[in-house]
């Protein structure tokens, strides 16, 4: 059995370090600081960037406005609970995007 998280794990959360990564650049942020922010290296940041880690899909808007809620609350420090909520706001909402997609495919 596999529990959603795994996939979470495996599938979302690079997506959405890659998308919080790209738009913390875009507000003037460091790849370093980006990455410092992430937990992640800034090797990784750099490959975020250059669309070679996470997949890159178009994400509806929903997404969008969790990921640009994210930033916002990264760049004013929030480490609140709220952050946690979005992420996995985030997570649902590719997860939904996903099964809409395979649903399609299948129909």
């Amino acid at each position: 059995m596999i529990f959603p998280c795994e996939n979470a794990v495996w599938y979302y959360l690079p997506q959405i370090r890659a998308d919080l990564a790209i738009e913390l650049v875009k507000t003037g942020m460091t790849q370093s600081m980006a990455a410092k922010k992430l937990g992640v290296t800034p090797a990784a940041v750099s490959q975020y960037i250059h669309k070679k880690r996470g997949m890159q899909s178009i994400k509806s808007r929903s997404y969008r406005k969790e990921i640009e809620l994210a930033v916002k609350k990264i760049c004013e420090e929030d480490s609140s609970d709220d952050l946690h909520r979005i992420v996995c706001n985030c997570c649902h909402l590719l997860q939904k995007e996903n099964e809409q997609k395979t649903c399609g495919k299948q129909g």
